[in-house]
């Protein structure tokens, strides 16, 4: 059968596709729909923050029929562009420093390795692995800042960025693409099970909103760099975490989230940051809607409750907290990802502290629906976790951030406490936080406990929630957290090394290439508060 496929605009071209013969079904197995959201901290949802008022009724509902993970995380980025390395961990189900570059550029200096990432990774992807497998592969998303040669391996794909307003050039678009998909399904009965990708381009910057949403929020689409939005008391309050300026260069503050983003721009003031987020989530809203016609399609088709159902984002995103806007960062609210999982054999309601990562996918999905994990992957099946059988899949968690100054920002996680490090060579960075996430989980800092600040959050900081590393009282904490940082490091295969680690005789690592993805912000006028 002829099924059209997209890499790009809307232009389509057919493919020949046969289905595979030779093969004997026993059992009916699973389908998978794979929901992944553009940039979304988990705190932006109810599940995740009960004060939130971003109204998902579809995410609520999956939750309360399924599974929700508190530790699932992004490993982190060697690029400013986090979606890259994010999306080819989830595609490979490989770690961060074993992925490559969307393009020769160097980003990851170990990328050339073949004893780092094969050079026939491609062939052992999400899609390749279940196609070969006898499933039906689709999927939609936004393009580009992915795994290009992973993508083409589905066999039905429209890709574009949509991040409009209206349905045909907004959420709606990538909803209609399964629907379609679904719809020729159905016509010519086909009975293999399927894997669906299903992406969205939003709530990616630029935030345009559907007017009816960002009325809700009390946001507009602000466009006038010399202006600031009009407050509304609809629009989300600031988060307990806000503030107006990062304390400390955290080794790439120039970035383009944090300089030039539509509607934001250099600004951390309280109306911008509040219509930005009032954007974040009119978008976010509409997402929750698209998914839900989706859901109603499989109902109405007899396929939802052999469905596998997850539902997660790139990576998380700042938009005021810490004083930050985008995503380059280690902190809780971007390092760790929204997770809902629903299907066969889930305990509905259930909550589990998961510790995944989402290279952990693929290998997940191969054990779900009965397939050899490829041996390339180098993540952990947390179908256990799924299952009840297990809390969680690891008891440390590393991350990485160097899209910047080098060595950049890493962290790591072990039971309540969590270390992150700063250090640029070039300007002379160098900067250590130690956190109870128990006793501090929004990470708040000595400027959370200004008067000012408090005025504006309406959250009063007790002592012990603030950076704990300078505190004498935690030095063997401290001590014992830089160990398994440095071992997480090696463990991971990790190029670079912090001034007070030993430099294990790694090689020099060169520059990457220039990729222009800095830019400077223009010059202003001043504006009133």
């Amino acid at each position: 059968m002829a099924i059209e496929t997209a890499s790009g605009a809307d232009g389509f071209q057919e493919r020949s596709t046969a289905p595979a013969t030779g093969r004997k079904i026993t059992a009916k197995r699973p389908n998978i729909l794979y929901i992944l959201a553009d940039d979304q901290s988990p705190f932006d949802l109810k599940i995740y923050d009960p004060e939130s008022t971003l109204d998902t009724p579809v995410l609520d509902r999956l939750a309360a029929e399924g599974l929700v993970i508190e530790g699932a995380h992004q490993m982190g980025a060697w690029c400013g562009g986090v979606c890259t390395p994010s999306r080819h961990m989830i595609m490979s189900g490989r770690t961060l420093w074993h992925v490559p570059d969307k393009s020769k550029n160097g980003r990851n200096p170990i990328a050339s390795d073949p004893a780092h990432v094969p050079p026939d990774l491609a062939e052992h992807t999400m899609a390749a692995v279940f196609n070969a497998a006898g499933y039906d592969t689709m999927r939609t998303c936004k393009r580009g800042n992915s795994y290009a040669a992973a993508n083409a391996k589905f066999t039905v794909v429209h890709d574009s960025t949509k991040r409009r307003a209206r349905d045909e050039s907004g959420s709606g678009w990538h909803a209609k693409q399964v629907l379609t998909y679904l719809d020729q399904r159905a016509a010519s009965k086909v009975q293999d099970p399927f894997l669906i990708y299903y992406g969205f381009s939003h709530p990616h910057d630029t935030r345009d909103g559907k007017s009816e949403l960002l009325a809700k929020y009390g946001a507009v689409n602000h466009r006038d760099e010399n202006s600031l939005p009009q407050s509304n008391p609809k629009q989300p309050k600031l988060p307990a975490n806000y503030l107006p300026k990062h304390p400390f260069n955290n080794t790439d503050m120039e970035v383009r989230d944090e300089v030039n983003v539509s509607g934001v721009w250099t600004n951390r003031d309280e109306r911008t940051i509040r219509n930005e987020l009032g954007r974040e989530f009119a978008c976010s809203e509409n997402i929750d809607i698209q998914i839900g016609a989706v859901l109603d399609k499989l109902k109405q088709m007899g396929e939802l409750e052999n469905t596998y159902i997850f539902y997660t984002s790139d990576h998380g995103m700042a938009i005021g907290r810490h004083g930050l806007q985008g995503k380059q960062n280690l902190y809780e609210h971007t390092f760790r990802v929204p997770y809902i999982v629903k299907g066969p054999g889930i305990e509905a309601g259930s909550r589990v502290v998961g510790n995944i990562y989402h290279f952990d996918i693929l290998a997940t999905l191969c054990d779900l629906a009965g397939i050899e994990a490829p041996k390339t992957s180098e993540g952990i099946s947390f179908r256990p976790v799924l299952e009840g059988k297990k809390d969680r899949v690891r008891d440390v968690l590393y991350g990485a951030y160097c899209g910047g100054a080098k060595p950049g920002m890493r962290c790591v996680k072990k039971g309540d406490w969590k270390l992150i490090r700063y250090e640029s060579t070039q300007d002379g960075v160098n900067e250590t936080q130690l956190f109870n996430l128990a006793e501090n989980p929004d990470e708040l800092l000595a400027e959370h406990h200004d008067p000012k600040v408090i005025a504006l959050t309406q959250c009063s900081p007790n002592p012990k929630q603030t950076n704990l590393a300078d505190d004498p009282a935690y030095a063997e904490k401290l001590k014992e957290m830089e160990q398994i940082l440095l071992d997480q490091m090696r463990n991971h295969f990790d190029p670079y090394r912090f001034s007070n680690q030993p430099d294990d005789q790694l090689p020099p690592v060169a520059e990457p290439k220039s990729i222009g993805r800095k830019r400077k912000p223009k010059k202003r006028s001043n504006r009133g508060n």
